[in-house]
């Protein structure tokens, strides 16, 4: 799970900048010798190559709606997980089409919610159903109790709403590592899926990279950040200046074709985040360059 055994930030930083100066000219083909170079389309005009990658709002968690949007904006993401600080859970049907709508004038798509905290309640859970279905968001991240699984297949079924449990690592008593959410959802409604947290994951002593192939079947969220140490104190740190592999995890995403939410989830400094969330999404932006030119 280190990523010091493969890449040094110089080298990924080296490697994404070549990557960005020589891909444009990748793709030009010739059907014969005298027909005329055909450009196919820049590979670089979607620096993720097909992943939906955008920022879990928890991050921007002291910005008001408005600055956090902003902030989304700058950092050149289009997708969001929308936290509770920019979306209280006890608004109306229209205060939550508001919110969403302000998200997506902005060029931002809202994918999921959460981290949604669930009880063993059935009025509790469906009132975080009916708080997506207003919202028009197709997954709810969440921590349900173990105990209210068979409700959550209920409530997949009746609303068509996708569930991505989510780990909390070694010190969660409901779903310390994904494997835990997977045996819990198994036996249930696809739509009962996983959140992978790759920190949270490490810290549990569970390889990110290999949960992502072995979870991909339920895999409808994941949450990307880097941490300092895999011990259960490790917190998280800018991407590249800690201890994940990121890059099998990037390759692992690009290898299942994942088709849902990666979310930058940078909960250092609360106060002031966008210095390293922006740090975060170039260092993974780049290193996905050097990536992908190796592959072409």
């Amino acid at each position: 799970m280190l990523n010091s055994r493969f890449f040094s930030r110089r080298e990924v930083i080296k490697g994404g900048a070549l990557a960005s100066a020589t891909l444009p000219l990748i793709g030009l083909i010739r059907t014969d010798s005298s027909a005329a170079p055909v450009t196919k389309t820049r590979i670089d005009d979607d620096p993720w190559h097909g992943l939906k990658t955008g920022v879990a709002s928890y991050t921007l968690r002291k910005m008001p709606l408005d600055a956090a949007i902003k902030a989304i904006q700058r950092v050149g993401l289009r997708y969001v997980s929308i936290k509770d600080y920019h979306l209280p859970m006890k608004t109306t049907t229209e205060e939550r089409r508001a919110v969403v709508r302000k998200f997506k004038e902005a060029g931002i798509t809202p994918l999921s919610c959460g981290n949604v905290t669930m009880q063993n309640d059935e009025a509790d859970i469906r009132a975080a159903f009916e708080y997506a279905r207003d919202a028009g968001l197709p997954t709810i991240v969440c921590s349900p109790h173990p105990d209210s699984m068979p409700i959550l297949d209920r409530m997949v079924k009746e609303f068509d709403i996708k569930l991505a449990i989510h780990n909390h690592g070694p010190e969660d008593k409901r779903f310390p590592s994904p494997y835990d959410a997977w045996k819990a959802a198994e036996k249930y409604d696809s739509r009962i899926g996983l959140c992978i947290d790759v920190g949270h994951t490490a810290r549990a002593k569970v390889d990110p990279a290999e949960s992502i192939i072995k979870c991909r079947a339920r895999l409808y969220d994941l949450h990307l950040k880097d941490i300092n140490s895999t011990e259960p104190n490790g917190t998280t740190i800018e991407a590249g200046r800690g201890v994940l592999d990121l890059k099998s995890i990037m390759q692992a995403l690009m290898k299942i074709k994942y088709t849902h939410l990666v979310s930058f989830e940078y909960e250092k400094d609360e106060d002031d985040p966008l210095p390293g969330l922006s740090e975060s999404v170039g260092y993974t932006k780049a290193l996905l360059a050097g990536i992908i030119a190796k592959k072409v």
